[in-house]
């Protein structure tokens, strides 16, 4: 027997700012129902959920839920107004001798329940929201996205307590592996519209992708008619006195059934450019060691980072991977060991809090500050890996309306604002990107071409992450930072590492380039093994001051060349300097190689002994 609804939303529409964010929508939602809400950022999930949740009203059609349900809302942005710590906050809705349940929640979640609100990250506050809505057992959860600012392990957590648990719930999460895990049904919000299917996360792409080509092949046949009528109703003029008003009236049918079709939105025209080729060796880590009073962030950890490596640092909060990424880029100097940087490093940053957008400011603004603009550029253009391009236009192509150009940057909601940073990174060429958690508030459809971009993006990436479907798809090797001051290098992706781990028993092995902590098992030597002597010894000391001296030449050329009259004042030092450049950018990369090698087999040689 089926069971009543929940709650029901019957022909609900709502305008924000003049246009309407849906209309006509229906929805109902029954006991233990496990959907998940997708669709475009700026389609209007949150609001959606908030009022579905009771926090907003409709500007028509009606809102019913079942008298008594319990229904639970996660907001972005809870308020902790007369909350002394985040346990108070997580156990406010329960009796004193159902406080263990609260508590139960803050452990998995990794909640410090003691601290003060104002002390706490939005990530911990987040979290306590979190344990308050799972606390309090209700009848529906409406979890916006909830597995932001979680690590794999509470995210893993979340996922065992969502499975067992007797609530229904709508999730809206850029997470597949979450959504498809836990979702039986999905709600896809779509230019105003709610279209719903009965199977999970893992059913809907391909769905989707039916339901807009069938839309696409509809639009095709309404312009051919719309065509057809058109040219009838010229030629019918000179054919006959009176027209057929019968078929005038058709063709303004048609046209107007045309206007009345949405286009479907189009993916954001993201692209990355690397620009000039970096060196070969990236960033080379050797014996690099953190600690914060007694406190070991970070044990003595080597690594080895080549041209073209995507590398992914995953661990729970606070173990110390964004020290261990600042130490990588040289932005934070290590107690211990060193740092080398490769040459010819052009590096662009992603941060995970958005500081480098001013709420504030305009998106018109924040496009148009010196850094991004250009010199050469007029004050309505940027300069776009090398090329002006009109601020409006390019806006337009991260799929921001012309409306939003003069807004401010505090209207954007998560996801936008993510989508204008990549803008602001995208527009300038970078051989180096630092993505700290770069997936937070991403739609789907942005998550995968941000992917696609990253398997052909020509640079090295390295890449602060919870997301273990995009690490899977995105990474050539998994640093786990593990919180107890040891890191530990893999092969792969995030499954790859846990493989690894499984299979060493939770100890290091032998990985291709693991070289956290102790010193590894010596290597057997064999008969192939070339050898190290003084000749070889020698060359590697010298090697790091010829390829300073390249590398320093390498700069002094392209300061020359950059001066755009050169090519035609001096044609011939012009082509007599591109040429130095390129014998030099060689060398260096050779040089580059060379050390590689030796470096190599002194380790074997040391390994021997």
């Amino acid at each position: 027997m089926a069971r009543p609804p929940l709650l029901t939303l019957d022909d609900v529409s709502l305008d924000l700012g003049g246009a309407p964010l849906f209309s006509g929508l229906s929805l109902s939602v029954s006991a233990g129902e496990r959907f998940c809400l997708v669709g475009r950022n700026g389609a209007g999930k949150s609001t959606l959920l908030k009022l579905i949740a009771g926090m907003i009203e409709p500007d028509s059609g009606t809102r019913f839920a079942q008298p008594g349900a319990r229904i639970a809302y996660l907001p972005q942005e809870p308020d902790f107004t007369g909350f002394a710590t985040l346990g108070d906050y997580a156990a406010a809705d329960l009796e004193d001798h159902e406080r263990y349940k609260a508590e139960m929640a803050m452990e998995g979640l990794q909640v410090m329940a003691e601290a003060a609100p104002g002390a706490a990250s939005g990530g911990e506050r987040r979290r306590a929201a979190l344990a308050r809505c799972l606390a309090g057992a209700p009848d529906l959860m409406l979890l916006d996205e909830p597995t932001n600012h979680l690590d794999i392990n509470a995210i893993e957590w979340l996922e065992t307590e969502l499975a067992g648990s007797e609530a229904g719930f709508i999730l809206i999460s850029h997470d597949r592996r979450f959504l498809t895990k836990l979702s039986r049904a999905t709600i896809w919000l779509d230019r105003g519209e709610c279209r719903q299917i009965s199977r999970g996360f893992d059913g809907f792409e391909d769905w989707r992708d039916k339901l807009l080509e069938e839309e696409r092949a509809e639009r095709h046949k309404l312009d051919r008619l719309i065509k057809a009528e058109a040219r009838w109703a010229v030629e019918g003029i000179s054919a006959r006195r009176t027209r057929n008003m019968g078929r005038v009236r058709r063709l303004g049918e048609l046209r107007a059934a045309r206007a009345g079709q949405i286009a479907e939105t189009g993916r954001a025209a993201m692209a990355l450019s690397s620009g000039a080729a970096s060196g070969k060796l990236v960033i080379e880590a050797k014996g690099i060691a953190k600690r914060y009073g007694e406190r070991v962030i970070l044990s003595p950890f080597s690594t080895r980072i080549a041209r073209g490596d995507r590398v992914a640092l995953i661990g729970p909060n606070g173990a110390g991977k964004t020290t261990l990424l600042n130490m990588l880029t040289g932005t934070l100097a290590p107690d211990e060991g060193t740092v080398r940087l490769g040459s010819n490093l052009e590096i662009a940053r992603f941060d995970q809090n958005r500081d480098a957008l001013d709420p504030k400011k305009s998106l018109w603004e924040t496009l148009t500050d010196d850094k991004v603009r250009g010199p050469k550029a007029r004050s309505d253009q940027i300069i776009v890996r090398g090329r002006p391009q009109h601020v409006v236009g390019y806006l337009k192509s991260f799929l921001f309306d012309e409306s939003q150009a003069r807004g401010p940057v505090s209207a954007l909601s998560g996801g936008e604002r993510a989508r204008l940073l990549l803008a602001k990174i995208m527009a300038r060429e970078s051989n180096l990107l630092v993505l700290d958690e770069p997936t937070n508030d991403l739609d789907i459809e942005t998550l995968d071409l941000l992917q696609e971009l990253l398997a052909d993006y020509d640079g090295t990436a390295l890449i602060v992450s919870h997301d273990r479907d995009f690490i899977d798809r995105v990474a050539t090797s998994v640093i786990a930072v593990e919180g107890n001051g040891s890191a530990v290098e893999y092969a792969g992706g995030w499954s790859d590492s846990r493989a690894q781990r499984s299979a060493s028993g939770l100890e290091r092995e032998a990985r291709p380039r693991a070289k956290a902590g102790a010193t590894p098992s010596p290597a057997r030597p064999t008969p192939s093994a070339p050898k190290f002597g003084f000749r070889e010894s020698h060359r590697l000391a010298t090697l790091p001051g010829e390829m300073e001296r390249l590398a320093a030449e390498i700069a002094k050329l392209e300061a020359f060349l950059s001066d755009p009259a050169l090519y035609v004042s001096e044609p011939k030092k012009f082509a007599k300097a591109s040429e130095a450049l390129t014998e030099r950018q060689a060398a260096l990369g050779a040089a580059e190689e060379e050390w590689l090698e030796l470096e190599e087999m002194r380790e074997a040689a040391e390994g021997r002994r």
